[in-house]
C-alpha cells in the first residue's frame, strides 16, 4: 500500500514520463461494468489502486489523460452500493471502512479544491449519494453512517438545487423523528429557562421572562429591557451578599447541589424537582446511536451552508432546531452524575457523545448567520438572543460536573469562539452587552480552583483568547466599556471577604479568583501591549502591594509581584520604572531581616518571594526590554543591586552571600547577554561588574575551572569561621558546585559580556583600597586577615593550575588574591562557556575573542613580579580552556561545525594582530599561543582571515600608528617575516595545492586594494620561500609535500611546471597563476561592464544537457546567495551557455578519440571558474541550475578527459574554485568523488584493471606471460595513471585541508575510499601505476587514522573495516610477479620510489593501537570493536583465529614487501648509483620467512609465489611456499605461476598424485611449457597432456616463433603426443604447417664422410622427419595444398639460383641471377616471405641479384618487392633477402629467437633500446633465407671508404658535434649499443670483427652473423674476446667523449644496460627455456661447458636488483676499450682484410 502511494506520488511529479504505470493502476481498479452489476464485491488490491488514483488526482488534477477522472467519478457514483458489507472484501472491517471512506473522500475534495471542472462533475453525484447513505434502509446501516461520518470531515461539493433536499432529508431521517424532543418542555415553562441559565444571582436571571424561545422576534423588547435592567443591576450584582467577589469561595463550594433548587426557580413545591427528574428521563431515552446521527446530521448541514445557500424557511428551522439544543444544554449540564441511572463507561460515552451533540449544534448556529442580513434589526435582536444563549451555554460548561472531559473543554472554546465572533458582527453594537455578560464568565472561569498551576486549563485559556480578541476589537471602536469592564476586574483583586473582618475568626487563604484574576490581568497585559492598560491596572497592583493585603508576605504578594514584573517586562518606561524600584527595595528588605528575631519566624511565601518570584520576576524584565535606553539603565540598577547584596551579605558572612547574590545572576545573565564588552565602559559601570565578579569568586558562585575535581579538606567545619571563605574560594575552584545549576550556567553567560576587570591604570594600590572596601577581614575578624589571605592564595594558585606557586604570592594581598582569583574565573569561564567569543555583532570577527580582555591586564604598566606572573598564568589557563573547548566539539558537524571554526579563527586573527603590540611580552606571548594553536588545530594554516591578517595586518597596524617608531616598526615586520615564512612553509608542507590557491587569490584581492608597499613586501617575502619533496628547512620528518603526486598537483595548482631538479623543488609564489586568475577575473568583470553599458543584447538559446548524465540535484540549493540585475542575469545566461558548450565540444572529441587542444581548454576552464566566482555574490535563482550545471562540467571535464594537461588544468581551477570561494568546498569535492567513482565503473587510468591495460604482462602475452594475447588499448594507459596522480594529488592536498574542521567532507571522501575499495581487484596492475596505487593507500591510512582524532569516532568499526580493505588491496599488488616500466617523463621513477617510501614512512609510524582508544573510552561504535573478534568470520580476511596477531602479522609482511619494492625502483630510478642501499636491511631469519610465506599463503596465494620470485634463491623460502601449494593444490588450481612447485623431475620420476590435478590447471606460457618438453621430465602423460592443452589454447601463429624447439621436442616424442599437436596445428593454421615443413627440412642432415655416424636417438629423429612432414602435407586440404605448392615452389627456384651459380664463373654470376630470376614467375598474390609471413610478395628485383663472397657455395642476395599483409596494399617496399647453401642457420635462428624476446621485453617495459632481430629461417639441409636488414653497412666497408674512427664517421654524415642530426645519431648508437650489450651478455656472440657490426642511416647498430654464441669462439675456442661485449676506443669516443667514464652520455648508455638487464633479468626462466629445448639440437654453441649453466649464471640470480646493477656496471667499465677487443680487430684485419 505504501509502495503504491508512493508510485501515485511519483507519476504526479512527471505524470507524461509515466503514462504507462498510470494506466496500469487505472486498469486495476474496480470496472464500471462489474460495478453495476447485480452484487458486486472489491477486493483490497482494487480498492488500494482507487485509492491511489484518486491521490494521483489530489496532486495533478489537470492532467491531459482524463482516464484517472473517469475512473474515479465511476467509483464514485456506485458508492450506494458501497453500503452493503457484501461489496467490501472479507474480513474488511468497519474501521477499514472507514478509513477508507476518509482518504478517498479526502483525495477527492482536494482534487475538486484543484479543478473546477472536476469539482462540477463530483458535484453532479454528491447529492444523491448522500440521500441514498441518509436514507438508506436496505443496507447495513453501520457502512452508510461510516460513510456520512467520513463525508462530514471531507466534504466535497454539490449541486446548489441539491441542498435543500439534503437538509430537509437530514432533518427528517437524523432530528425531525426524535421523539419528545426536550423543546417542548422548556417551552412550556419559560420561566424555566432563565431561572436555569445561571446560578450567580436571582434578579440576573428575570432577564428572559417576557422571552418565548419558540417566538424570540416577537419578544425582543423584553429581552432589550432586560439587557438595560443588567447594566443597572450589575453593581448590584457584584455586591450582594451572594455574590461572586465576597462570598464565591462559599457559592461555588456547594453550587452543583443547589441545581435542583435552581432548576425549580423556588416555584414553592417539589415541582422543580419533578422537572428534574423529567428533564433526566427525556435525556437518558435518546439513544447513543440516535445522538451519533444529530452530530452528523449537524455537521454535515454546516457543510452545505458552507457550500451553498438554502431556502430561507429552511434555514429558520435550522436556526429552530440549533437553538433548541443549545436551550438544552444548560439542562444537560446541570444534570449530577449521581443521578443518572447509567453510570461507568456507558454513561461516559452517552455524555461524549450528547457534547459533541451539542458543539455541532453551537457551530451550526453560528454558520446559519452566514446569510443574515447584517443591517435588518430583527437580525441584532436574533444576535443578542443567540448571545444570551452562547454565554449561559459556556456558564453551564464551567459548572458541569463533566468540565474536565476534553470534549467539554472543546465545547466551551467553540462556545467562546461564538460569543467573539458575534461580538465583532455589526460594527461592535453587541459590545457593551456582551462586556456586562462577559465578566461574570470570566469571573467564574477564574473561581475554578483548578485553573491555577504551571497550566491554567483549556477553559481558562479559551477565556483569556477570547477576552483579549473582544478588548482588541472594542479598543478601537468604543473604549469606555472596555475601561470600565478592565478596571472592574482590576478592583475584584482588593476585595475582602467580610467573615475575616470579624473578630476571633481565623484568617482564611487567599480565594482561588483573586489569584486567577490577577494571572489574567497580567497575561492580558503582555498580550494587548498597550501602555494605556498597563496604567490602568498597574497602579492598584502596586498600591496592593505597599498597603493592602498584599504588602504582607503572602500568596496574593508572589501572584502580584509576578503581574508587575510580566507589564514591566513590556518596556513602557513609566511602569518599568516603578516596578523596577519596588522590586528592589523589597528585595533588599529582604536582606535587611537575615540574623534578625523576626527572620526565623517568616513565612513561608517571605523565602519563596526573595528566592523565586522577585529573582524571576527580574529575569523576566530583563528577557522582556527591547529598548536600549531602558536596557542601559537596567544593567545599571541590578548590578549596583547586586553590588549592595554582596556588600551587605559579606559584613553578615556565612552562607547568605550566595544566597542572595545568586539568585540575581540569571537576570544579570539575560540583561548582560547584547552588551559588548569591548567598547569603552563608564568607570561607574566596569566598577560595578568589578564587584559583581569579586562577589562571585568570594562566595564561590563560579563553576570549577579545574581541569580535575580535586578533593577540598574544608579549613572549618563551620562556615562562620574566618577562613571558611577561603575555603569556599577552593572549593569553587576545584568543584563540586555547592549552589544552583542555573546560577553556573548564569555566571557563564555573564562572562561573555564582562569588560575587562582593569577599573582603571593607576598603580595598583589605589585600586586596592576600592577592594579594602569591598571586603576586609581584617578590620572585622582581627588576626583572621592572614588566614583568609593565605586561602585566597592556595585557591588562586589551584585555579592557575600550579603555574605560580602559593610562596611566589607572598606579596598579593588577600583582597588582591580574591580579586586575582576573580579574574581567573572570569577569564576562564570565558572561554569554557563558549570558546572565548565576547557578545557583540553577528559576525565572529577578531575583535570578538577573549583574549582581547585577557591581554588587557597585561598592558597595565609598573605591576609587581608577583602579579605579572599570575596574570600570565591566567592568559595561559584561558588558552588551554580555550582549546579544551574547541577540542571537545571536533565532531560537530553543520552549524556547530562553523561556530567552532570561526571561534578558531577569531582566536588565531587576534593572536596575529596582537604581535604588533608594542610591549615585548605580550608580542612573545602572542606569537607563542598562535605556535601552540596552529599545531593543535593545523586548519588555520588555510583559514582565509588568518591568512589576510597574517599577510596584510602588519602593515596596516603599523602605518596606522600613532608613535612613528622605526625600530618599533623593523622589530614588528622582522617578528610577522618570521612567522609569515613559517607559516607558509609549514602549510605548504601539508596542502601546497590549497595553500597557493589561497595565496594567489590574496595576491589578486591585494592588487585590486592597490596596496602599493605591502603588496610588494609580502610578494618579496614568498617568492624567497621553495619547498619540494627533498630536505626542507621549515618542517622535519615526512610531510604531505613529501608525496611526488601531491607536489605534481602542488605545480599544476599554481600554474607554473615542476621544477625538473633532483629534489622536487617548486616556487612557492607563481606569479604566473596569480596573474592569469586576475586577468581572467578581469576580462569577466570588463564584459559585464561593457554590456551592462550597451543595455544588454538578446540572450542565447539555454545550454543543452551534458552527456555524462548524472544528477545534479546536488548543487541546486545555497550556492549563490545575493541577487543581481536584470542585466547581469542575461549577461550570466549568455556566457554560461557558450561556455557550457565549449565544455561539453571538449567532452566530445575526447569521448570520439581526438585530441583535446591544452591551452584552448585551459583557457576555457579559466574563463568560466572566474564567471562561476564573479556570481558567488548574488543570490539570483534564474541562473542557478545553469551555474550548477557549469560547476559540474568544470568538476568532470578533466576526469572525463583523463590526461595529464586536462589533470593539470582541472587542478588549477579546482584549487581556484576551493581557495575563492570555500563555501564551495563541499559541492566540488561531491563532484569530484562522483567523478572519482565514475572512473572505477568505466576501468579508467588507475582502476583500468583489464589485462590489455596491465602492462609488460598484457604484452608479453604468451610467450612470456601466461595467458590469451590481448588487443592493445585504444588510449595509453600511463598518461590516465599519471592523470589520476595528479587528481589524487590534490585530493590528499583537500584532505589535510579539511581534515580537522569538515566532517561533511571527511564523510565525502569517505564515501570516496569506500567506493574505490570495495572491490580489491578495480585497481590497474600497470607497473607504472605503483606509486600512485600506493599514494591513495596512504590516503586511505592517513583517513583512517582519523578516527584518534575524535572527528570520525562515530565509524570506528567501519574505520577499522576499511583499513582491512586497504591492506588487502595493498598486499593485492603483490600478488603479481613484479615488473618493470619505463615512463618517459623526468624523475618520474624516482618519484615512484619515494611515493612508496613515504606509505612504509606511514606504515612504521602509524601505531594507533585500538586497545589504546579503547582505554580512553573512546572510538566504541555499539560496544563492539573488529580487535575483538576471534574464531570468527572477517568480511575481509575470512576465517582466522586471532584479529590482532593476524593484522599485525600481515603488516610486517605488507612492510618487508613495500620495502623490498622500494628498493627495486630505486634502483629503477637511480641505474648508475652504486651505493648498496639493501645491505642497512635487517637481516630476516629463515622463519620469518616462513611466517611470511604461510601469511601471504592465507591472503593470497599468488602473494606468496609472487613473493617467491623476489627472493629466487631463498631456499626456506623456497620450501615453505611449496609445501604450502601441495597441501593446498585444489585451491589454486587458477594459478599457472605455482606449477614449478609440484610439477618437478622428482614429481614425475615418483608419478606424484599431485600432477593428477594437471587436466584442471590453468594454461601457463608457452616458454613454461617449453621446459615441461625437455628430457627431465620424460614425457610424462600428465605433464604432456598439459602441455599439449596449453599450446592448443593459444593461437598457431602464435607459437610459430617457438618452432625450432617444439621441431626439437620431437626426439623425446615417444608417445607421439608432440607431433599430433604439430599435425593439428598444421591443420588450423597455413602458416604454422609452411614454416614447420621448412625447419623440418632444415633438421634433416646427411652425415659427411670422415664424421661419425649419428647416434641412434638422432637417427629415428631424423627418420621421423620426413614422415611428418609428409603427414602435415596429407592433412593439407586441396586450398591449402595448393597455397603450399606455389610457396615452396616460387622460393626453391629462388634457391636454386645458387646451385646453379657455382658452376659460373664469378664475373659472370651477376648476370646469371638475372637471367635465373626472369625465368621465375610469380604465382599468385599470396606468397608471402618464408622469413616474415607478414610479408605478401608482390615481386622481385630481377636486377637486385647479388652473388656473395664464400669459400665454398655461392649465397645470392635478392631483393623482393612486399606489401604488410595488414596494411595498404599500394604500399610496396623492397626487402632484401639472402638465400644461402651449404651454411647451417639454425644457431643463427636461436640467438634471434632470444633477441626477439629481449626485444619485445624492452619495448613491453617502454626502455628505449634498439634491437633488429632480422628473420633467419631454415629451408633444408644447410639450406636457408636470412633478411637483410635494411638501410645498413658493415663498419669495414665504412672504413673502406672513410679515414678515421666511427667519431669522425659520425660528424661526417651527420654534422658537427653538438648539431642536432649528430646529437639524434649519437642517441641512436646509444640505445642500440646498450640493447646490444644486453643481448651480447646473455648469448656471449664472439667472432665481433667490423664486418659483422652494421651501421643503419640514423646510426644505430645492428650485429649479424651468431655463428659462435654461448660457449663456442672463433680459433678453436681460444676465447680471445674476453670482453662481454665489444666497446672498443672509436665506440667509447661516441659513447664517452670525456674518455674518463663520466660523461652524461655514457651514464645514458650504463642506465640503459642497467635497466635491459633488469627488464631481462625479469624473464631469466623463460629465455633459458627457449635455450634449453635446443641443447640436443647438435648446434656448435652446445658442443662444450655448461652452456645452460653458464646462461643462468649471467643473469646472476642470487643478487639483488641494485647488485645486479652494480654487476652491469662493472661489465660495461670491463668493456670499456679492452685491450682484446683491440686485438681481435687486429688480428682479423691482418687475416682476413676486415677493416678495424
Amino acid at each position: 500500500m505504501e509502495a503504491l502511494m508512493e508510485l501515485c506520488d511519483l507519476i504526479a511529479q512527471n505524470p507524461a514520463q509515466f503514462a504507462d504505470k498510470l494506466a496500469w493502476i487505472c486498469g486495476r481498479c474496480p470496472q464500471p461494468e462489474s460495478m453495476l452489476s447485480g452484487s458486486p464485491r472489491v477486493s483490497r488490491s482494487q480498492l488500494n489502486a482507487i485509492l491511489g488514483v484518486a491521490r494521483f488526482l489530489s496532486k495533478c488534477p489537470n492532467h491531459s489523460d482524463h482516464t484517472p477522472k473517469l475512473v474515479v467519478l465511476e467509483f464514485l457514483r456506485s458508492l450506494p452500493v458501497s453500503f452493503n458489507q457484501s461489496f467490501w472484501p472479507q474480513a474488511f472491517g468497519k474501521d477499514s471502512i472507514a478509513l477508507f471512506f476518509g482518504d478517498f473522500l479526502g483525495y477527492v475534495s482536494k482534487a475538486t479544491e484543484l479543478s473546477s471542472d472536476f469539482a462540477t462533475d463530483v458535484a453532479g453525484y454528491m447529492g444523491e449519494i448522500m440521500i441514498g447513505a441518509v436514507s438508506d434502509v436496505s443496507g447495513d446501516l453501520g457502512i452508510s453512517r461510516v460513510f456520512l461520518t467520513a463525508l462530514s470531515q471531507c466534504f466535497p461539493p454539490i449541486l446548489p438545487s441539491d441542498a435543500d433536499k439534503l437538509v430537509s432529508c437530514l432533518l427528517d431521517h437524523f432530528v425531525s423523528y426524535v421523539p419528545n424532543s426536550p423543546r417542548e418542555l422548556v417551552s412550556a415553562t419559560p420561566e424555566a429557562l432563565s431561572s436555569q441559565s445561571s446560578p450567580i444571582t436571582a434578579n440576573h436571571y428575570q432577564l428572559n421572562e417576557s422571552s418565548s424561545p419558540g417566538n424570540e422576534v416577537s419578544n425582543i423588547s423584553g429581552s432589550s429591557s432586560s439587557a438595560a435592567s443588567r447594566v443597572a443591576d450589575d453593581a448590584a450584582t457584584t455586591s450582594s451578599k451572594g455574590s461572586l467577589m465576597n462570598g464565591g469561595s462559599i457559592a461555588w463550594k456547594s453550587g452543583v447541589d443547589q441545581l435542583v433548587m435552581n432548576v425549580g426557580f423556588n416555584d414553592g413545591g417539589g415541582g422543580g424537582a419533578a422537572k428534574y427528574r423529567q428533564h433526566i428521563a427525556f435525556f437518558e431515552e435518546e439513544s447513543v446511536e440516535n445522538l451519533e446521527k444529530q452530530e452528523i446530521a449537524f455537521k454535515l448541514i454546516g457543510h452545505i451552508l458552507d457550500k451553498v445557500p438554502i431556502n430561507p424557511k429552511l434555514l429558520e428551522q435550522v436556526r429552530r432546531i440549533a437553538k433548541e439544543q443549545l436551550q438544552s444544554m444548560s439542562v444537560f449540564l446541570k444534570i449530577r452524575k449521581r443521578d443518572w441511572t447509567e453510570q461507568g463507561l456507558l454513561l461516559k460515552a452517552r455524555i461524549n457523545t450528547k457534547l459533541s451533540v451539542f458543539q455541532a449544534a453551537a457551530r451550526l448556529k453560528l454558520k446559519s448567520f452566514t446569510y443574515l442580513d447584517s443591517d435588518g434589526k430583527s437580525s441584532k435582536r436574533l444576535l443578542q438572543v443567540t448571545l444570551a444563549l452562547l454565554i449561559d451555554a459556556a456558564e453551564a460548561c464551567l459548572l458541569t460536573a463533566w468540565r474536565k472531559l476534553r470534549i467539554c473543554e472543546e465545547l466551551f472554546s467553540s462556545l467562546l469562539a461564538g460569543i467573539a465572533q458575534i461580538a465583532i458582527t455589526r460594527g461592535g453594537q453587541l459590545l457593551r452587552i456582551l462586556l456586562i455578560r462577559l465578566k461574570p464568565l470570566v469571573l467564574t472561569t477564574c473561581a475554578q480552583a483548578d485553573t491555577w498551576g504551571s497550566s491554567q486549563g483549556a477553559m481558562f485559556e479559551s477565556v483569556l483568547k477570547t477576552t483579549r480578541e473582544i478588548i482588541e476589537f472594542g479598543w478601537g471602536k468604543d473604549r469606555s466599556p472596555v475601561d470600565t469592564f478592565i478596571t472592574g476586574l482590576a478592583t475584584s483583586i482588593r476585595e475582602r471577604n467580610d467573615y475575616e473582618e470579624e473578630d476571633g475568626k481565623e484568617k482564611q487563604a487567599v480565594p482561588v479568583v483573586q489569584l486567577n484574576v490577577i494571572r489574567l490581568l497580567a497575561d492580558l497585559n503582555v498580550s494587548i501591549n498597550k501602555t494605556e492598560v498597563v496604567d490602568m491596572i498597574l497602579p492598584l497592583f502596586i498600591e496592593s502591594l505597599e498597603e493592602g493585603d498584599a504588602s504582607t508576605p503572602g500568596l496574593l504578594r508572589l501572584r502580584l509581584l509576578d503581574a508587575i514584573s510580566r507589564m514591566a517586562s513590556l518596556g513602557f518606561e513609566k511602569s518599568y520604572r516603578e516596578t523596577v524600584v519596588l522590586m528592589t527595595r523589597s528585595y533588599l528588605s529582604k536582606l535587611s531581616s537575615i540574623g534578625s528575631a523576626e527572620s526565623k519566624t517568616l513565612a513561608r511565601e517571605a523565602t519563596t518571594e526573595r528566592v523565586e518570584t522577585l529573582p524571576a520576576g527580574f529575569l523576566m524584565i530583563a528577557s522582556g526590554l527591547n529598548s536600549t535606553k531602558l536596557r542601559s539603565d537596567y544593567r545599571h540598577r541590578l548590578l549596583s543591586l547586586c553590588s549592595d547584596v554582596g556588600l551587605a551579605a559579606e559584613s553578615k558572612s556565612g552562607r547568605s552571600g550566595a544566597d542572595f547574590l545568586g539568585p540575581l545572576l540569571p537576570a544579570v545573565a539575560e540583561i548582560c547577554s547584547d552588551f559588548d564588552p569591548t567598547i569603552d565602559v563608564e568607570p561607574s559601570l566596569l566598577k560595578l561588574f568589578r564587584n559583581l565578579w569579586f562577589y562571585i569568586a568570594l562566595f564561590g558562585l563560579a563553576p570549577p575551572v579545574q581541569k580535575t575535581q580535586a578533593p577540598i579538606k574544608l579549613v572549618s567545619t563551620t562556615l562562620n569561621s574566618v577562613g571558611s571563605m577561603g575555603a569556599v574560594a577552593l572549593q569553587a575552584v576545584g568543584g563540586p558546585y555547592l549552589w544552583n545549576t542555573q546560577w553556573a550556567s548564569a555566571v557563564q553567560r555573564i562572562s561573555q559580556g564582562t569588560p575587562p576587570l582593569v577599573v582603571s591604570s593607576v598603580k595598583w594600590l589605589e585600586d586596592e583600597l576600592e577592594l579594602n572596601a569591598l571586603h576586609n577581614p581584617g578590620s572585622r575578624r582581627g588576626s583572621g586577615n592572614e588566614k583568609a589571605a593565605v586561602t585566597q592564595r592556595i585557591a588562586l594558585s589551584a585555579a592557575l593550575g600550579g603555574r605560580v606557586e602559593v610562596a611566589a604570592m607572598s606579596t598579593i594581598s588577600g583582597v588582591k588574591a580574591t580579586y586575582l582569583l576573580a579574574v581567573a574565573f572570569l577569564e576562564i569561564i570565558r572561554f569554557s562557556s563558549n570558546g572565548g567569543i565576547l557578545n557583540g555583532g553577528p559576525s565572529l570577527t577578531a575583535s570578538r575573542s577573549a583574549f582581547s580582555c585577557v591581554f588587557e591586564y597585561l598592558k597595565t604598566p609598573n605591576l609587581l613580579p608577583a602579579v605579572f606572573q599570575c596574570l600570565t598564568a591566567i592568559v595561559h589557563r584561558a588558552f588551554e580552556t580555550a582549546v579544551l573547548w574547541l577540542e571537545d566539539r571536533i565532531a560537530e558537524t553543520g552549524n556547530e561545525a562553523e561556530i567552532r571554526e570561526s571561534t578558531l579563527s577569531a582566536h588565531a586573527c587576534f593572536l596575529i594582530k596582537s604581535m604588533s603590540q608594542r610591549e615585548e611580552h605580550i608580542r612573545d606571548l602572542s606569537v607563542n599561543l598562535l605556535t601552540q594553536l596552529r599545531e593543535r588545530f593545523p586548519q588555520i594554516l588555510w583559514n582565509s582571515s588568518c591568512l589576510d591578517s597574517m599577510l596584510f595586518s602588519v602593515h596596516n597596524d603599523s602605518s596606522s600608528a600613532l608613535v612613528n617608531d622605526p625600530a618599533w616598526i623593523a622589530t614588528i615586520r622582522s617578528v610577522y617575516q618570521r612567522i609569515v615564512r613559517e607559516w607558509i612553509s609549514i602549510s605548504l608542507s601539508y596542502a601546497p595545492c590549497t595553500s597557493q590557491g589561497l595565496l594567489q587569490d590574496k595576491l589578486c584581492k591585494a592588487n585590486t586594494w592597490q596596496r602599493g608597499q605591502p603588496t610588494t613586501d609580502v610578494v618579496s617575502l614568498l617568492s624567497e620561500i621553495r619547498i619540494g619533496t627533498g630536505k626542507n628547512d621549515y618542517w622535519t620528518g615526512t610531510r604531505t609535500a613529501n608525496i611526488p603526486a601531491v607536489m605534481a598537483a602542488a605545480a599544476a595548482a599554481s600554474g607554473a611546471n615542476l621544477k625538473l631538479t633532483e629534489a622536487f623543488n617548486l616556487e612557492v609564489l607563481s606569479t604566473g597563476g596569480a596573474t592569469v586568475k586576475c586577468n581572467h577575473a578581469g576580462e569577466i568583470a570588463g564584459m559585464r561592464r561593457l554590456y551592462n553599458s550597451l543595455g544588454g543584447l538578446e540572450p542565447g538559446s539555454a545550454p543543452t544537457g551534458f552527456g555524462v548524465g548524472l544528477s545534479l540535484q546536488r548543487l541546486k540549493s545555497g550556492v549563490f546567495p545575493q541577487q543581481p540585475p536584470p542585466e547581469n542575469e542575461s549577461f550570466n545566461e549568455i556566457l554560461l551557455t557558450k561556455f557550457v558548450r565549449l565544455l561539453q565540444r571538449f567532452v566530445n572529441i575526447a569521448e570520439k578519440g581526438g585530441e583535446v587542444d591544452k591551452s584552448s581548454f585551459r583557457e576555457t576552464c579559466s574563463q568560466a571558474t572566474a564567471l562561476l566566482l564573479s556570481n558567488l555574490g548574488s543570490d539570483s535563482k534564474s541562473n542557478v541550475e545553469s551555474f550548477s550545471q557549469l560547476l559540474r562540467l568544470l568538476c568532470w571535464c578533466p576526469a572525463y578527459i583523463s590526461t595529464p594537461d586536462a589533470m593539470e588544468t582541472g587542478v588549477f581551477i579546482w584549487t581556484w574554485l576551493v581557495s575563492a570561494a570555500p563555501e564551495l568546498g563541499s559541492l566540488v569535492l561531491a563532484e569530484l568523488v562522483d567523478a572519482w567513482l565514475w572512473t572505477i565503473d568505466t576501468k579508467r587510468g588507475l582502476f583500468a584493471s583489464e589485462v590489455r591495460y596491465s602492462g609488460p604482462a598484457a604484452k608479453l602475452r604468451p610467450h612470456l606471460a601466461p595467458g590469451e594475447p590481448e588487443v592493445k588499448p585504444e588510449k595509453d594507459p600511463v598518461e590516465q595513471i599519471i592523470a589520476h596522480r595528479l587528481w589524487l594529488g590534490f585530493l590528499i592536498d583537500r584532505f589535510e585541508v579539511v581534515r580537522h574542521d569538515s566532517v561533511e567532507q571527511l564523510l565525502l571522501l569517505g564515501r570516496l575510499l569506500q567506493g574505490t575499495m570495495k572491490i580489491p581487484w578495480n585497481f590497474s596492475r600497470h607497473p607504472a601505476a605503483t606509486g600512485t596505487f600506493f599514494t591513495f593507500m596512504l590516503l586511505g591510512l592517513k583517513f583512517c587514522s582519523s578516527q584518534s582524532q575524535g572527528n570520525l569516532q562515530n565509524f570506528r568499526t567501519g574505520l577499522q573495516l576499511l583499513e582491512d580493505r586497504i591492506y588487502r588491496s595493498c598486499l593485492g599488488w603483490f600478488a603479481h610477479e613484479p615488473e618493470w616500466y619505463e615512463v618517459n617523463i623526468v624523475n618520474f621513477a624516482q618519484s615512484e620510489a619515494q611515493s612508496i617510501s613515504v606509505f612504509v614512512h606511514h606504515l612504521l609510524n602509524d601505531q594507533v593501537d585500538a586497545s589504546q582508544l579503547d582505554s580512553k573510552g573512546q572510538g566504541r561504535e555499539n560496544g563492539s570493536s573488529l580487535s575483538d573478534v576471534k574464531d570468527q568470520y572477517h568480511p575481509v580476511w575470512g576465517q582466522m583465529e586471532n584479529y590482532a596477531v593476524g593484522k599485525e602479522k600481515r603488516k610486517q609482511l605488507l612492510l618487508m614487501l613495500c620495502l623490498h619494492e622500494t628498493d627495486r625502483l630505486e634502483v629503477w630510478a637511480q641505474p648508475v648509483n652504486s651505493k648498496e642501499t639493501t645491505s642497512s636491511r635487517s637481516k630476516i631469519s629463515s622463519e620469518k620467512w616462513i611466517e611470511y610465506a604461510r601469511t601471504a599463503f592465507s591472503v593470497d596465494p599468488r602473494i606468496a609465489f609472487s613473493l617467491a620470485s623476489r627472493f629466487p634463491t631463498n631456499p626456506s623460502l623456497k620450501a615453505e611456499v611449496t609445501q604450502l601449494v601441495q597441501s593446498h593444490i585444489l585451491e589454486i588450481r587458477c594459478i599457472p605461476e605455482a606449477l614449478p612447485y609440484f610439477v618437478t623431475p622428482k614429481a614425475v620420476d615418483e608419478n606424484s598424485t599431485l600432477l593428477q590435478q594437471l587436466p584442471h590447471w590453468a594454461a601457463c606460457s608457452i616458454t613454461q611449457a617449453l621446459e615441461f618438453l625437455t628430457p627431465s621430465y620424460k614425457g610424462h602423460p600428465r605433464v604432456m597432456a598439459y602441455i599439449l592443452r596449453v599450446l592448443e589454447s593459444y593461437p598457431p601463429e602464435r607459437v610459430t616463433f617457438f618452432m625450432p624447439q617444439l621441431v626439437q621436442a620431437l626426439r623425446y616424442d615417444e608417445e607421439r603426443l608432440v607431433e599430433g599437436y604439430l599435425l593439428r596445428a598444421a591443420y588450423r593454421s597455413d602458416v604454422f604447417a609452411h614454416i614447420l615443413i621448412w625447419h623440418l627440412q632444415g633438421e634433416t642432415c646427411v652425415p659427411e664422410s670422415g664424421k661419425e655416424a649419428v647416434s641412434l636417438k638422432n637417427s629415428s629423429f631424423q627418420e621421423l622427419l620426413p614422415i611428418v612432414r609428409q603427414r602435415i602435407i596429407d592433412g593439407f586440404t586441396p586450398k591449402a595444398r595448393d597455397l603450399f605448392q606455389r610457396e615452396f615452389d616460387f622460393f626453391d627456384q629462388v634457391t636454386s639460383i645458387s646451385g646453379v651459380l657455382f658452376q659460373i664463373r664469378k664475373e659472370e654470376r651477376r648476370a646469371g641471377i638475372r637471367r635465373e630470376l626472369e625465368k621465375i614467375e610469380m604465382n599468385g598474390e599470396d606468397l608471402y616471405l618464408p622469413t616474415a609471413p607478414s610479408k605478401l610478395v608482390r615481386g622481385i628485383q630481377v636486377d637486385s641479384g647479388i652473388p656473395l663472397q664464400s669459400a665454398a657455395k655461392v649465397p645470392i642476395m635478392i631483393t623482393f618487392n612486399v606489401v604488410d599483409r595488414n596494411g595498404d596494399p599500394n604500399d610496396i617496399k623492397p626487402q632484401a633477402c639472402i638465400f644461402k647453401v651449404g651454411d647451417d642457420c639454425r644457431q643463427d635462428v636461436l640467438a634471434l629467437q632470444v633477441i626477439s624476446l629481449l626485444k619485445d621485453i624492452f619495448a613491453a617495459v617502454g626502455i628505449n633500446l634498439y634491437l633488429f632481430p632480422y628473420g633467419v629461417l631454415p629451408t633444408g639441409a644447410e639450406r636457408g633465407i636470412i633478411e637483410v636488414v635494411p638501410n645498413t653497412r658493415s663498419r669495414s666497408q665504412m672504413g673502406e671508404t672513410t679515414d678515421g674512427g666511427l667519431y669522425e664517421i659520425f660528424q661526417q654524415d651527420y654534422g658537427p658535434v653538438g648539431s642536432p642530426s649528430f646529437e639524434a645519431a649519437r642517441e641512436n648508437f646509444i640505445i642500440s649499443s646498450a640493447g646490444y650489450a644486453v643481448a651480447s651478455l646473455l648469448l656471449q656472440p664472439k667472432d665481433r670483427h667490423n664486418g659483422n657490426l652494421l651501421f643503419d642511416n640514423v646510426g644505430r647498430l645492428v650485429h649479424i652473423d651468431f655463428g659462435f654464441i654461448l660457449e663456442t669462439s672463433p680459433g678453436g675456442n681460444m676465447r680471445f674476446e674476453s670482453a662481454h661485449f665489444k666497446l672498443s676506443h672509436e665506440m667509447t669516443q661516441l659513447l664517452d667523449p670525456s674518455g674518463m667514464m663520466k660523461s652524461d652520455t655514457w651514464y645514458q648508455f650504463v642506465s640503459l644496460c642497467v635497466k635491459g638487464y633488469l627488464a631481462a633479468r625479469r624473464h631469466m626462466d623463460g629465455i633459458i627455456n627457449t635455450v634449453l629445448l635446443m641443447k640436443d639440437s647438435g648446434l656448435p654453441c652446445f658442443s662444450r661447458g655448461d652452456p645452460i649453466g653458464n646462461l643462468r649464471k649471467r643473469f646472476r640470480p642470487e643478487m639483488s636488483e641494485r647488485e645486479a646493477a652494480n654487476f652491469m656496471i662493472r661489465t660495461c667499465r670491463d668493456a670499456y676499450n679492452k685491450w682484446t677487443t683491440t686485438g681481435y680487430d687486429l688480428i682479423q684485419y691482418l687475416q682476413q682484410g676486415i677493416e678495424k
